[in-house]
């Protein structure tokens, strides 16, 4: 019977293995933490690139809604209410202030939730914690096999 490695079962790795072991998984680990940073950039540009948008959209809707929007709205207000058309016309443009206001506040949210994302620092901060750990281990005293024990064993017994 075998381990996965090859290795016949019980029988212990040598400090070389060990020590090609524990750095190629700590090298998987920062490969991995990479990627990790890489995603939560991506998802923080993505949300800027929203925010922007948003804000786009609110100066477009404000720039070239204006005439178009305050003719037929001021027109609809006079038609539904016979009030005076000058304060038609500052109703229709209240409304596309507010539109623009809305838009802007959901710009607002999708930035600051990009600027309160901290995704990177804690990827960094993880890999930091992580380098740390590995630099203070030492290795556990092992149990000699059976064999070793005996062998010493019938040495002090003999001396």
């Amino acid at each position: 019977m075998s381990a996965p490695d090859g290795r016949p079962v019980g029988a212990e790795h040598s400090i070389g293995q060990l020590v090609a072991s524990a750095t190629t998984e700590m090298s998987a680990l920062v490969h991995d933490e990479i990627a990790l940073a890489k995603a939560q950039l991506k998802r923080d540009v993505k949300r800027g690139a929203a925010s922007g948008g948003a804000f786009s959209g609110a100066g477009a809707v404000l720039v070239f809604s204006l005439p178009m929007l305050n003719f037929a709205l001021a027109y609809g207000i006079r038609t539904w209410s016979h009030w005076n058309l000058a304060v038609c016309f500052l109703l229709s443009f209240a409304a596309n202030v507010l539109l623009a206001g809305l838009l802007a506040l959901i710009g607002l949210a999708f930035a600051k939730k990009a600027k309160k994302s901290k995704g990177p620092q804690k990827v960094a901060a993880s890999m930091k914690q992580s380098a740390g750990v590995l630099q203070k281990a030492k290795p556990h005293p092992r149990e000699l096999p059976v064999a070793d024990r005996a062998r010493k064993a019938v040495a002090r017994s003999s001396s």
